[in-house]
């Protein structure tokens, strides 16, 4: 099973002026853009088999495009939702409960505390993160993976979801333990990429990338680098430079 997920397009919360708080936002133009860019790109590039996505609006409308281009019904579930954005029961907390007030600390600060009387805390959020990622494998995991890419047998999931889903992600691959020492960062629309292999006798899971932002390179909007990108430049782009660029230009900067 190849499991990719993928943080939604760039939506107002993210925007560095925005003053509305921690509400269920949409998407912005360019989350728009970057969305119909992914999937395009992913509907070209994987054969998905399932398609799963957070409740909230923002990813509602990223995994929207998915949907359209690859053909495939998106199946919503309130587990995918971002950090804070259901209650300690797992609940999600509606629209009209926002904006939520958030603890004077970060949550992986106190993992074992909640961040409001009827919030979450970090470990409860990544009990739920767990949980789904369980059903996942139980619902998908049926098929041998073989050590080709992502169009071999088995089933290509795509989660659309958020950065705090993909932080979570990431302690329940590595087995990190409640107190946790390495932020993961995703741009939006990145996309990160696992393989489900339990019976070749090592790991049970590879991590093949994380954050892919090939699909918002701009081949008709390319600056003085040699380089386009449809929103904020990822910080890694190596893959993209062309022969001769030493990379000493404007590194940009990730969202």
């Amino acid at each position: 099973m190849h499991l990719f997920l993928v943080r939604h397009g760039q939506s107002y919360v993210n925007l560095e002026d925005w003053a509305g708080g921690h509400v269920d936002a949409g998407l912005t133009p360019l989350g728009q853009q970057q969305a119909e860019r992914l999937a395009v790109w992913m509907a070209r590039t994987v054969q998905i088999t399932a398609l799963y996505t957070s409740t909230m609006k923002r990813a509602q409308e990223t995994a929207a495009y998915l949907a359209r281009a690859a053909g495939i019904a998106a199946q919503s579930d309130d587990r995918l939702r971002e950090f804070g954005h259901c209650y300690a029961d797992g609940r999600a907390v509606p629209s009209e409960a926002a904006p939520i007030e958030y603890a004077e600390f970060w949550g992986t600060e106190r993992p074992y505390t909640r961040i409001k009387a009827d919030g979450e805390s970090w470990l409860l959020f990544r009990l739920r993160i767990g949980t789904f990622l369980d059903d996942v494998i139980a619902r998908h995991a049926n098929r041998p993976a073989d050590d080709g890419p992502a169009e071999g047998p088995g089933d290509a999931v795509v989660v659309v979801c958020h950065g705090g889903v993909i932080d979570a992600v990431f302690d329940y691959m590595f087995n990190v333990g409640p107190h946790r020492r390495v932020e993961v960062l995703t741009h939006n629309t990145g996309i990160t990429h696992f393989e489900y292999c339990p019976d070749r006798g090592r790991e049970s899971w590879r991590l093949h990338a994380h954050g892919l932002p090939l699909h918002l390179l701009d081949a008709d909007n390319v600056d003085s680098g040699g380089h386009g990108w449809l929103g904020s430049r990822p910080v890694l782009r190596d893959v993209t430079r062309p022969p001769g660029d030493d990379g000493t230009g404007d590194a940009g900067g990730a969202s």
